[in-house]
């Protein structure tokens, strides 16, 4: 009965540690902002992936927050039709000082959230220093050094804006734990 148990235990700790299926997969990474989600899909058959889609869903500060969130869901809900990702992984929460500018970004992401809900994807979170770390190989690098990062990894002709390269880095990131022997308990299931 202990050996079922800790069966059991084990399965049910590498089920929230390791994220989704090995092997080549669609991977659609969110950086959610309410003014400038990224959004970056790669297609991971390849030993370089292959970046099926980028971009920054922009929405104007004289936009009220409804038309936002509409925005931001359209937008993903347009680009999940158009790449048909396997996973989805999306950048966690920080914790802001303004508790104003939280609230905002939480209705950003719970607008990305709920157009991935829609679709059953399974979806990780990834926290933002994770993904530095990962792509850059420090947890406080700048901007400009993931969007550097991202494009070689990705043999992109050009650097991405910095929110499309957030959310590429986070599908890299993402990519890189789920093809890793060793299950990564800091990405976890949304």
């Amino acid at each position: 009965m202990q050996q079922r148990l800790a069966s059991r235990s084990t399965d049910a700790q590498t089920a929230h540690a390791k994220p989704g299926a090995t092997g080549p997969q669609v991977i659609l990474g969110i950086d959610p902002s309410l003014r400038g989600t990224g959004y970056g899909v790669i297609d991971t058959a390849q030993a370089t992936p292959t970046t099926l889609s980028q971009g920054t869903i922009r929405c104007p500060a004289d936009w009220p927050l409804s038309r936002c969130l509409r925005e931001i869901t359209e937008t993903l809900e347009d680009v999940l039709q158009k790449t048909k990702p396997t996973i989805a992984a999306v950048e966690g929460l920080f914790f802001a000082q303004n508790i104003r500018t939280a609230l905002v970004m939480s209705q950003a992401r719970g607008a990305a959230l709920a157009a991935l809900a829609k679709t059953g994807l399974d979806v990780f979170e990834i926290a933002p220093r994770k993904v530095k770390q990962a792509i850059v190989g420090y947890g406080a690098a700048q901007k400009e050094a993931v969007a550097k990062m991202v494009q070689t990894r990705l043999a992109l002709p050009e650097m991405p804006e910095p929110d499309a390269a957030d959310a590429l880095a986070i599908a890299l990131t993402y990519a890189q734990s789920a093809n890793s022997p060793i299950p990564d308990p800091s990405i976890k299931p949304v």
